[in-house]
């Protein structure tokens, strides 16, 4: 219940700042171009705060419903508007000053990732030595001759210092399918450079797990033992089992690691299984049932827990950190990499070629907002950042009722030289909203079948 409780806090305040940027950034140039703002408001519905402010007596206020927030500016065709105020009415402006204020709110959620990278590469972010802990048999990486034990230097020609630092860049590589000379120190001490040709990896590995998975590099892990360090709702905890259980044997076979756990449970799909664990020096038994999960094209078994890691040796950890100009190039390099491959997965689920199931929700967004604020707040920022950069990016595609939709009609009235009918608007309206719920409920359901499958 705690956790529930500390994952809905990180979520709405991630929210509350990101839609106060994105908010922010519409109101900051409107007042500048000369438009009269009348409420800045985060969340929506009924206000639960509200207050006037500034010789205009403009409404601040925050919302019942935190999933947004608006800014309302002085509008004829929103009500009637004093003759003296006319000129300051959002209608009454050119197109250029329109389009403006409109892109203003996903350029402001850009420019606060940029600072975010910037500032945590300034004071340092945590992070695991870029030391290749296992290479997965038959992979990718294996045929380009990685071992245990090789440290990576660079990437292309470029420096990495984490096991994490060029994630990013690897993504996109991935997705053009090009190859990646690959430079490391072997544990001999010698120095080469590897050949990763990623030109026949398919398009459906380029996900969170891609290097794990896809390519087969594993990287540093302190053993995992086979302790439940965390539990979902599913087979595990209407068995009865609870955090800190040690698995010791399922059907009489001894379990030593999670690897071994893990094959257990997997090839037991919709089989009852014993497991007995050990629980403050009491062992117990249960007879425990695993789902059945569609993974590709197999069938595996799944109870819903995940491993307690160990502490990671002092030796094994690292900070990432650059000077001041490293860190603006870092975060404006990070920015756009990250909005580019955004809109490549964005296009490629339209073309079916990447699962629609790498969408995600509310649900999955506070999760990782809960488990970004456990770790810390440089993670947490880095966690703002990725989030920001996807708000940016959606409110800016062509779908009307988001700031992009506005833009296409201002584009069209820019080329056109008059505005678009208002019949037209209407329907745009009915088509983006329908594009939005349909969204929503797409998100929704892969949240619950992260967390119930």
């Amino acid at each position: 219940m705690m956790d529930l409780l500390f994952f809905a806090g990180a979520f709405v305040v991630a929210l509350g700042i990101l839609i106060t940027v994105h908010e922010y950034g519409h109101f900051w140039v409107a007042r500048a171009l000369g438009v009269k703002v009348v409420r800045f408001s985060v969340g929506f519905g009924k206000p639960l705060w509200s207050r006037r402010v500034g010789k205009d007596g403009m409404e601040l206020a925050i919302g019942a419903f935190p999933l947004g927030g608006y800014v309302k500016m002085l509008d004829e065709t929103e009500g009637d508007v004093p003759a003296s105020e006319v000129h300051r009415a959002f209608n009454r402006q050119n197109v250029w000053t329109r389009m403006a204020i409109v892109i203003a709110g996903p350029l402001f959620n850009f420019l606060f990732a940029i600072l975010a990278y910037w500032a945590i590469y300034l004071v340092g972010v945590d992070g695991i030595q870029p030391i290749v802990g296992k290479v997965v048999e038959d992979s990718i990486a294996q045929s380009a001759g990685f071992s245990a034990g090789d440290r990576i230097l660079s990437i292309d020609g470029k420096e990495v210092q984490s096991w994490d630092h060029r994630r990013l860049y690897i993504f996109q590589r991935a997705l053009d399918r090009e190859r990646m000379a690959v430079e490391v120190r072997t544990t001999q001490g010698q120095i080469r450079t590897l050949d990763l040709d990623l030109s026949n990896l398919p398009v459906e590995k380029v996900n969170a797990s891609l290097v794990e998975r896809g390519i087969g590099l594993i990287g540093y892990f302190p053993e995992v033992l086979p302790v439940v360090g965390a539990i979902e709702p599913g087979p595990a905890m209407r068995a009865g089992m609870k955090l800190g259980d040690r698995v010791v044997e399922v059907d009489s076979q001894p379990v030593t690691s999670w690897e071994k756990l893990v094959a257990f449970v997997s090839q037991n799909p919709g089989v009852s299984i014993h497991m007995v664990v050990e629980r403050e020096g009491v062992r117990f038994g249960f007879d425990v049932t695993p789902d059945a999960v569609e993974q590709g094209n197999k069938t595996i078994g799944r109870i819903n827990i995940r491993p307690q890691f160990g502490d990671i040796p002092d030796e094994m950890r690292v900070k990432v950190r650059f000077g001041v100009w490293e860190a603006l190039t870092e975060g404006v390099g990070n920015t756009w990499r990250m909005s580019a491959l955004t809109l490549e997965m964005l296009y490629r689920m339209l073309k079916l070629e990447v699962s629609a199931r790498n969408i995600s929700g509310p649900i999955t967004i506070a999760q990782y907002a809960g488990y970004s604020a456990k770790v810390g707040i440089g993670q947490f920022v880095l966690f703002l950042a990725v989030i920001s950069i996807s708000l940016g990016v959606l409110n800016l595609l062509p779908i009307p009722v988001l700031d992009g939709g506005h833009l296409m009609y201002y584009i069209i009235e820019a080329v056109k030289g008059s505005p678009l009918s208002e019949e037209i608007l209407a329907w745009g309206q009915q088509v983006g909203v329908a594009l939005l719920v349909g969204l929503m409920v797409l998100a929704f359901y892969n949240d619950l079948t992260r967390l119930f499958l």
